[in-house]
C-alpha cells in the first residue's frame, strides 16, 4: 500500500493530467490537503516536496504553490520523438517563467537556511529568526 505522501501527490498530478488544475493553478493548501486526506503537516509537506522535485509544482514564496508551466504528458508518452508532446505547455515562455520561479524559491530556501545557520552558530537557537 502507498504511503500517504506517494498518495496526495498521486491524487494532485492526477488533478493536473485530467485538466482540473492547469498550469498557473494554485494547489490546494497545506491544512486544505491535511484535513481532506486525514495527514499531517509532514507528509503533506512530502507530497508538496516530491511534487515540485518531479517539476509538477513550483513555490511562490509568501504566496504558495502553483501548478508548474510543464507538459507532463511527455513524461508519460511513448512516443518522446513527438514535438508536440515534448513541449512544455505556454512552450519556452512558460518554461523560463516556472525556472525562474523555481529559481527565485531556490533562492529564498538559502537565505532562509543561511539565516537559521548564523543564528545556531550565534547561540540564538531558531526562536530569533
Amino acid at each position: 500500500m502507498p504511503l500517504t505522501f506517494e498518495v496526495i501527490a498521486e491524487a494532485l498530478r492526477e488533478r493536473i493530467r485530467s485538466g482540473g488544475l492547469k498550469p498557473g493553478d494554485p494547489l490546494p493548501t497545506q491544512a486544505v490537503l491535511m484535513r481532506q486526506f486525514g495527514a499531517s503537516s509532514l507528509t503533506v509537506q512530502k507530497a508538496m516536496t516530491v511534487l515540485k522535485q518531479e517539476g509538477w509544482a513550483v513555490s511562490r514564496p509568501g504566496k504558495g504553490a502553483y501548478v508548474a508551466h510543464h507538459n507532463h504528458a511527455a513524461d508519460d508518452a511513448d512516443d518522446l520523438d513527438d514535438p508536440e508532446v515534448t513541449t512544455p505547455a505556454g512552450g519556452t515562455t512558460g518554461r523560463v517563467e516556472a525556472l525562474e520561479r523555481a529559481l527565485a524559491d531556490a533562492v529564498q530556501q538559502i537565505a532562509d537556511l543561511r539565516g537559521r545557520v548564523e543564528a545556531l552558530e550565534s547561540g540564538g537557537g531558531e526562536h530569533d529568526r
